[in-house]
């Protein structure tokens, strides 16, 4: 044993699990690359990368029982962090180039195209991050790095009860749209934290110190 949080990058096609994984692993974690259920759904966290298509992902987490994996996980408050696509397929729906495919679910909203003057939004950018999240603590200054043309620009989920409103950061390009939503156990990011630089590592960092 390692004494390290043992964080299971979920391997189903996407194209940047070993930089995820290889980012992780700076930031603490004991990391391991597999697509098997039973060794997902026992990790103290997840991760679901994602790059390409909304429906391309969502089909080839479907061949790996991902939604499934995510759902298992969420019921018992076991932490998932999506990034990137790996975000988006979290919402409702994707509406990419007129076709409307749904998501995983875990979250209202619909990803679609950024109204933007220039297409993809790539680079670096600032986030408005709340004063309480933990994902951006100590880094409510800093700037992360994107690579998308869509994003989820409304987030109609409310609290009720006891449960706490989930954590909103937005960022803008054209249009503001969510960089990061922490939610309980779900979390996720639009922007690339592992290829954010030392930013990127700090936040995932305090991910993984929450696990």
């Amino acid at each position: 044993m390692s004494g390290k949080p043992d964080v299971v990058v979920l391997d189903y096609g996407s194209g940047n699990v070993h930089s995820a994984a290889k980012a992780l692993e700076r930031a603490g974690a004991a990391v391991t690359l597999s697509s098997d259920k039973r060794r997902a759904l026992d990790a103290d966290g997840l991760l679901v990368p994602g790059v390409g298509a909304f429906g391309a992902v969502v089909d080839q987490l479907e061949g790996v029982r991902g939604g499934e994996i995510v759902d298992h996980r969420l019921a018992g408050g076991r932490p998932v962090l999506g990034i990137c696509v790996g975000m988006q397929v979290l919402f409702s729906r994707g509406v990419e180039r007129g076709v409307d495919v749904e998501g995983l679910a875990q979250w209202p909203g619909t990803v679609q195209e950024l109204q933007a003057e220039v297409l993809p939004h790539m680079g670096w950018n600032t986030v408005e991050a709340p004063e309480d999240s933990v994902l951006f603590d100590g880094l409510h200054d800093e700037r992360f790095y994107f690579v998308h043309s869509y994003g989820v620009t409304d987030f109609p989920l409310e609290a009720y009860g006891p449960f706490r409103a989930p954590r909103l950061t937005w960022a803008e390009h054209g249009q503001r749209f969510l960089a990061a939503v922490e939610n309980g156990p779900l979390t996720a990011t639009q922007f690339h934290p592992e290829k954010s630089g030392e930013a990127g590592i700090q936040l995932l960092c305090n991910w993984v110190r929450s696990l």
